[in-house]
Parts: structure tokens; C-alpha cells; sequence
């Protein structure tokens, strides 16, 4: 499950475009934040995607991801031209291919790799869609297969592009726009696939052409109720309205770090989701936000802010421009704990949090805003500075954030946690997370 959200520049405090994503996964599938510079690449080089080879092609651009480590692809990403792509699971009433394709997260990275504008990658997205199909378990311990719907923003434009096996449908939009886990086109777009309302009509989803509608008539209502999909998005929607014309990437991080209207802790429930997703006991919250990622896209020297950790409002997000890239190579993390890895050495503190969630986030809250909002404040001032200052910049912002991580992590395992019976399946949904990922 995932949230991605964008805000043109006439709905942005400073004019400039804002693209936002919370990637959810499975509570162990570690994610890792990848720097790749531009390429060129010999004729008949072959690239090899998560699960099939397709030709690569002549010249690739700088990206930077936030991906499954297992997965060639990505969740989420931004490019050296200030191209981001996010990606949602969506849930179709067609079937979905057992033969291996390109799944989302491939076609995503794609996108980023080979296009300059969000029109641009629908093309490419599109194409290799069609040629390639979609196909493959994009699940980590457990199998799960779906269908993909896709936010992309550049600088000047952003587009939604929604897919239904090889069908698809894009829609420029203006203003404010959010996906979550459903489909969200209905009677009008800008562009689809040949045959896409012809299928629905065949098999009986619709009764004519005219009324046609990609939501209604695509969309799988078990899965789609389940996910929580309909209400987080409203929920985002909401949100990016009442800011309209005044959003900014501090609005972007909030939302992100959002727990509904309610506030709702994450040990209750066993059924419901909110934009900062906790997994818990029970079949439908089994996934938990594992990267967070907000872009400031301009055509020069796009910034993106993200935590490279689990769950926002335990973490910190960190700047990184496209253009600078990042300042180290860090292992990549696997599906245990790896003190190596920034993700694990955040996953104590997420996991510690967790067990009286309330209490102990108070216990750093406070610290966490403040030094988020330094970051901030220094990478505006460092704006027009050279590339390798602030690519200094970020590590020294890698470094702080780390320290204050370790800080947090003494403080919040020397504290009680007092819950009561109500909290009990949460907590025993943990300790089989816990002891899975062999967590100290």
C-alpha cells in the first residue's frame, strides 16, 4: 500500500512543483536509497529488470531511488531533469499475469531513467507496458500481484496514468492530486490504450461507450475496500486543498507523517489504514511505510528530502539534490537487521517507539522537528551554493541525523512501556517481525 501526492507550482508557496510519497511494504523488506549518475551504453547492451531482459538503451539518466532491496525497481524516484515517479498497487477485475513482465516498480525506474518530462514517461511507461506486459510477484515474503497506477511530475506538469493489464489511461492534472491503491480515473482523459472501454463492454462492465468510466468499471472492490484506499486519499486530498496556493515541502513531510482525523495510534485497529502506515496483527495491516520521500522539482538542481528509514514520524528527512547526488555508498540492507545499514539502525528506534507509541515519540518528537527544520532552513541558504558544498551539505546532515538517531534510541529503551490488553495483538504482530529480522 502507498500514498503519492503532487502540487503544481499554482498551488506551492513559491511556485515551484511538490511530489511527495510514503512507499508501503512488508514490516522486514528493508528499503534502500540509490544513487545511479547518467550512462551512456554500447549497442546491444542488455538490461536486466527484476524478473525478464529487455534491450537497454543508448543513454540513461541520473536517478535517485528509494527501492526494495530485493527488487530491481523502484518505489519511488526523482531525475537529474526533476522528473519524479511514484507508483501504487492497484486492484483490477482483470486478471493478473502469471508469466514474468516488468512489474510497477521496473516501469517506474524505467520511466526516470530514459525520459525528461512526466509526458514524456507516460510514453515510455506505456510502451514498454504493451510490449512487455506486467507480470510478477511484487510481494517479499508473501506473493502478491496487482496492477499499477503512476504519479509523475516535472517541473512544468504533472500527469496520473493508471493501468489495467496492458490497458491504460492518462490524465494531465493541475493543482493537487493524490493516488492511493485505486483507481481514480473516471469518464475523462487524455490519453489511453486502444480497446480500453471495447474490454469493459465485452466482458459485461459497462453497458455503452458513453458510459464508460475507467474507476467503476476496472476497479476490484474487495481489494480496493481493504487497502483503506478511497479514505486515505480523500484524507490527502483534503489535506492538499485547505494549504492550496500556500503548500510547502514542510506541508508535503506532514502529510506524509499523517494519522488521520482521529490521530489514530498504531496499535489500534485490525482492520483501516492512515498515510503513515503501521502494520499490526490481522491479514489487511500487514504492510508499514518503509521510505518516505518530498521533491522540490526545478529544472536545475531539483531537491528531494528523504528519510532512507521506516515510518515518518520516527525519522528524519534529509536533502539530497539531483545534481549533487549522494555523498556515500552505504551497504545495502537485506531482510534482517544489519547494524551496518542506516534502515536497521533506524528500525530500533521505529521498533522501540512502537511498543508504547504515544509516550515514547514524545520522548524526541520535539528534537526531531527542530532538527528537521535546520535542515531545511540550511539547505534554502545553500540554494546557489556550488554542487560539492552541498553535497557536503547532505552528508553532514546524514551524519547529524545519525547521531541523533542513537541518541533517541538510548532514550526510548530506557523508558516503560505500560500498555494495556487493547495493545496485545499489535504487540505480538512485532515480536514475530522482531524475531524474524533477528532484531537485538
Amino acid at each position: 500500500m502507498c500514498d503519492t501526492l503532487v502540487a503544481t507550482g499554482d498551488a506551492t508557496q513559491d511556485g515551484v512543483t511538490l511530489f511527495a510519497k510514503n512507499s508501503d511494504r512488508e514490516p522486514n523488506e528493508a528499503q534502500q536509497l540509490v544513487w545511479r549518475p547518467a550512462a551512456d551504453h554500447p549497442a546491444g547492451e542488455i538490461l536486466h529488470c527484476t524478473y525478464i531482459e529487455i534491450p537497454q538503451v543508448a543513454h540513461t539518466h541520473a536517478v535517485l531511488l528509494s527501492k526494495p532491496f530485493w527488487i530491481w525497481g523502484a518505489e519511488m524516484g526523482v531525475n537529474e531533469h526533476g522528473l519524479a515517479i511514484g507508483n501504487e498497487a492497484v486492484f483490477t477485475r482483470l486478471g493478473y499475469a502469471r508469466e514474468p513482465g516488468l512489474i510497477g516498480m521496473d516501469l517506474l525506474r524505467l520511466g526516470l531513467e530514459r525520459a525528461v518530462t512526466a509526458r514524456e514517461a507516460v510514453t515510455v511507461i506505456t510502451e514498454l507496458l504493451e510490449r512487455y506486459g506486467q507480470g510478477g510477484n511484487c510481494g517479499y515474503l508473501h506473493s502478491l500481484r496487482y496492477h499499477n497506477s503512476f504519479l509523475l511530475a516535472d517541473p512544468h506538469e504533472a500527469w496520473v496514468l493508471e493501468t489495467a493489464g496492458n490497458h491504460w489511461a492518462a490524465k494531465q492534472v493541475r493543482g493537487v492530486y493524490a493516488i492511493s491503491n485505486a483507481l481514480t480515473i473516471e469518464g475523462e482523459w487524455d490519453l489511453a490504450s486502444r480497446g480500453l472501454a471495447q474490454t469493459a463492454l465485452e466482458r459485461g462492465w459497462c453497458r455503452s461507450a458513453e458510459a464508460f468510466d475507467l474507476q467503476r468499471c476496472y476497479s476490484d472492490w474487495l481489494y480496493t475496500t481493504f487497502s483503506d484506499a478511497r479514505r486515505r486519499r480523500s484524507r490527502n486530498m483534503a489535506l492538499l486543498a485547505e494549504r492550496a496556493g500556500c503548500i510547502t515541502p514542510e506541508s508535503m513531510m506532514a502529510i506524509l507523517r499523517d494519522h488521520g482525523a482521529e490521530d489514530r495510534p498504531p496499535e489500534r485497529g485490525l482492520v483501516g489504514a492512515t498515510t503513515c502506515m503501521h502494520a499490526s496483527l490481522g491479514p489487511v495491516r500487514g504492510s508499514q511505510t518503509a521510505g518516505s520521500l518530498v521533491a522540490s522539482l526545478r529544472p536545475q538542481a531539483s531537491l528531494a528530502w528523504a528519510t532512507g528509514t521506516a515510518a515518518p514520524c520516527t525519522g528524519l528527512f534529509k536533502p539530497i539534490w539531483l545534481d549533487a547526488g549522494l555523498p556515500e555508498r552505504e551497504p545495502a540492507p537485506g531482510g534482517v537487521y544489519d547494524a551496518a545499514t542506516r534502515y536497521w539502525r533506524h528500525e530500533r528506534l521505529h521498533r522501540a517507539t512502537l511498543q508504547h507509541y504515544g509516550p515514547r515519540l514524545a520522548l524526541y518528537r520535539d528534537e526531531r522537528d527542530g532538527l528537521e527544520q535546520r535542515f531545511l532552513q540550511g539547505a534554502r541558504e545553500l540554494a546557489s551554493a556550488p554542487a560539492d558544498e552541498r553535497r557536503a551539505y547532505t552528508a553532514a546532515c546524514l551524519t547529524e541525523a545519525d547521531a541523533a538517531t542513537a541518541r533517541w534510541i538510548e532514550r526510548v529503551e530506557r523508558a516503560p512501556a505500560r500498555v494495556g490488553l487493547a495493545a496485545l495483538p499489535h504487540r505480538l504482530a512485532w515480536r514475530g517481525w522482531n524475531r524474524t529480522a533477528r532484531m537485538p
